[in-house]
């Protein structure tokens, strides 16, 4: 297993574990429409840099289909789901469905790679879902349905372009599938982001602008520059375990720079999760 693998892969989750708090303070004074697409247009064209730097091939034609599901699943379904649930959620709240994440890629693995779990996977599937549904319930479903629903269709579509990429970067290269899925989707973003854009920025705060840029480089490119050459590296199974460490790093960083409260029942929860989804690894062969 190679420690290059890893040691990318954790740096990935580490960027990634930012994304929703940062997204939490960027929707207070952005439109959630405007920051996805706002998000998604600078990445591209970070990314387009990038591939006429090193000179990246074009992806061949049969790839394109599974660059169009990286980029519905990643570049658009994620961030706009998550920053429309973060309207009605705190950013504590959300980061609890991130344990389902880890299931969901594995999910989506039985369906496009072919893979067969043992029946025991599917316990700690059903375990880990029951977990959320009732947090959600005793955090009073009634007060943010739509919040919670919102999330939930976010970690499906995510586990979709992850796992979709995972497959693809074998082929095509980490950093590659996420470079030409952000340009595969630039140009319905970047007139999105047009249409969408504040009708003035000068009330615009620093927080929100330094949110904004943290999504768009970080969150939307650097991370999964990190992420996918660390699946390529070390497996996809094996490094990916390491999106179970997310939601901690993600609590913390509520707690620490949004002073949000994380209560007792949402890291039991949190931990709940991460022990259901890690037994479901443990029995996904």
């Amino acid at each position: 297993m190679s420690l290059r693998g890893w040691v990318n892969g954790f740096i990935g989750v580490l960027i990634f574990s930012a994304s929703l708090p940062a997204t939490r303070v960027a929707v207070q004074e952005f439109t959630p429409l405007f920051l996805t697409a706002a998000r998604a247009s600078i990445a591209a064209f970070l990314a387009l840099g990038l591939l006429l730097l090193f000179r990246a091939p074009r992806p061949a034609r049969q790839q394109l289909g599974s660059l169009a599901l990286v980029a519905f699943g990643v570049v658009l379904g994620f961030p706009i789901l998550t920053a429309l649930a973060l309207q009605h959620l705190s950013s504590a709240h959300s980061i609890v469905f991130l344990g389902l994440l880890p299931l969901a890629t594995a999910a989506f693995a039985v369906l496009r790679g072919g893979e067969r779990p043992r029946p025991v996977f599917w316990v700690f599937s059903v375990l880990g879902s029951a977990l959320v549904v009732g947090f959600a319930f005793s955090q009073g479903l009634s007060a943010a349905p739509v919040g919670d629903l919102l999330m939930l269709l976010a970690i499906v579509v995510c586990g979709l372009g992850y796992a979709e990429g995972a497959k693809l970067s074998r082929t095509l290269g980490g950093w590659q599938v996420i470079s030409w899925a952000l340009l595969l989707a630039w140009p319905f973003m970047a007139v999105l982001a047009w249409q969408t854009q504040p009708a003035q920025f000068s009330g615009i705060s620093m927080p929100a602008w330094f949110s904004l840029g943290y999504v768009s480089v970080f969150s939307m490119l650097i991370g999964f520059v990190f992420w996918y050459r660390g699946l390529a590296q070390g497996g996809i199974a094996a490094v990916g375990q390491l999106q179970l460490l997310q939601p901690f790093f993600g609590l913390a960083l509520a707690a620490t720079l949004l002073h949000e409260q994380v209560s007792p029942g949402m890291l039991g929860v949190t931990l709940g999760v991460i022990l259901c989804v890690a037994g479901a690894r443990r029995f996904s062969r």
